[in-house]
């Protein structure tokens, strides 16, 4: 079975999300479709297909999350004792050596990763390009504007 890597806090995320999903949505299509049910001829009951419907989309995304949630790695990396070098977890600060510009990410898996947050997929160019890097090292990184170089800054284990 393949190993996808998870951090704690994405774990989390999924877990609550799971939990929403089956102790109060579930309740509440099933709900719905009895509610439908009892309006009579079902073939042209739209509340009674639209409720069907969410009902194979809440439990599609109920498979997917236990599938995910069997196939997590989770990955503390708190409990990992700190290294030089950048891993799967750690928050790194890099500094683009053209322009300056000091950025800081996070290495998160792939259902994590959110640009916003600064947090990017282990399977992005730019984490797969620092990782196993030490600060101060320079890594290039291919991007739709070109190749673009990074200094590793500071690796904080967050």
């Amino acid at each position: 079975m393949k190993r996808v890597p998870m951090t704690v806090e994405g774990e989390k995320r999924l877990r609550e999300e799971l939990n929403q999903l089956k102790s109060v949505e579930r309740p509440s299509i099933i709900q719905a479709i009895a509610e439908a049910r009892a309006h009579g001829d079902l073939k042209e009951n739209a509340e009674y297909h639209a409720a069907r419907e969410q009902q194979g989309f809440c439990e599609g995304r109920i498979k997917e999350i236990e599938g995910k949630l069997s196939e997590a790695q989770v990955i503390d990396v708190t409990k990992i004792t700190p290294q030089d070098k950048v891993i799967f977890g750690v928050t790194v600060g890099i500094i683009n050596v053209e322009t300056d510009e000091e950025l800081s990410y996070q290495i998160v898996g792939d259902d994590e990763a959110d640009v916003k947050a600064n947090k990017i997929s282990v399977n992005s160019p730019i984490a797969r390009a620092l990782i196993g890097k030490e600060p101060g090292e320079v890594v290039a990184v291919r991007t739709p504007s070109g190749i673009t170089e990074y200094e590793i800054g500071e690796i904080q284990h967050l």
